[in-house]
């Protein structure tokens, strides 16, 4: 009788060591995703993300005949999920409200209103911060929102934030990029959907490709408003690429993309520690809040 009760209760021990260690490597295991949070552990992200949460942003356009319509979408979450693993941070789930009014005339485009677009992205930075979220980082993945989030972020001084906000444009040096730049065979101009582009998704989501249908569309630049040299007008884009494909992707290949996936992760990982290290832009940013409040009396 005595070994039975023995031997349960050394089975019970063991049960609660194991409980424990597996609790112990949960804890130290938070998930960078958002959506994977538990509500517990989303406070202990905050905490250990020392407030840095990065919104990925893409878009559900047209990507040539060949690559998936989240394509800006998919690439920006990978390249978020990764250096977040490398520089903990927390990642916002995909986010696919942007400007795409330019490929209206396209199949699967969704083009929000402009007041939509902004009001979602403004209320996201305000219930980030109100959930504790101190430094907030755009990273963009899609070209058409290049002028919205300039213009959004330089409208953040309207009014004071109790967060700052870094929209991510990364400088990667040449050298740097040189080694990958020597796979690259395409010879014309690359601005959407072409060698680089569909090289990284070959890396990322292989299964989204096909190759084979990258020769059934023109990605040339068809030059329709070239008497007009000296303006900007809302048909520039779909005047020189209509099937929402400029470049030339045929030669793409997986250990391109996966060389330049591999440099933008280390480079955003970087970065990542720069915002964290920051104390410069909140000092400024409060400093600038109280000279606008009443400017005669802060010469």
């Amino acid at each position: 009788m005595k070994k039975v009760v023995f031997i349960m209760v050394l089975l019970s021990a063991i049960a609660r060591l194991g409980l424990a260690q597996t609790q112990t490597k949960t804890d130290g295991l938070l998930p960078v995703k958002y959506e994977e949070l538990t509500a517990p552990d989303f406070v202990k992200a905050v905490e250990k993300s020392e407030g840095v949460c990065i919104i990925p942003l893409g878009i559900m356009e047209k990507h040539g005949p060949h690559m998936p319509l989240g394509t800006d979408l998919i690439a920006a979450r990978n390249l978020a999920v990764n250096a977040a693993k490398m520089e903990y941070a927390v990642v916002f789930p995909e986010y696919y409200f942007g400007q795409i009014n330019e490929a209206k005339h396209q199949p699967g485009t969704i083009a929000y209103s402009p007041e939509l677009t902004w009001k979602l992205l403004q209320e996201t930075c305000n219930e980030l911060a109100r959930n504790g979220f101190s430094k907030i980082v755009l990273v963009n993945g899609h070209g058409g929102n290049n002028d919205f989030l300039h213009y959004f972020v330089f409208c953040q001084n309207a009014e004071a934030h109790p967060y700052q906000l870094f929209l991510y444009e990364p400088q990667i040096p040449d050298s740097e990029m040189a080694p990958a730049e020597k796979l690259v065979k395409s010879k014309v101009e690359e601005m959407h959907a072409g060698e680089r582009e569909t090289s990284e998704m070959l890396a990322i989501r292989p299964d989204l490709v096909k190759l084979d249908a990258v020769k059934s569309e023109s990605g040339n630049d068809q030059a329709r408003l070239n008497n007009l040299p000296d303006f900007f007008t809302a048909l520039w884009w779909y005047a020189r690429f209509p099937n929402h494909y400029a470049g030339d992707a045929q030669y793409a290949n997986a250990q391109l993309g996966k060389m330049l996936v591999d440099i933008q992760v280390k480079h955003l990982a970087k970065a990542l520690r720069q915002v964290k290290e920051d104390s410069t832009l909140r000092k400024l940013q409060e400093q600038y809040q109280k000279e606008t409040s009443n400017p005669t009396k802060s010469k």
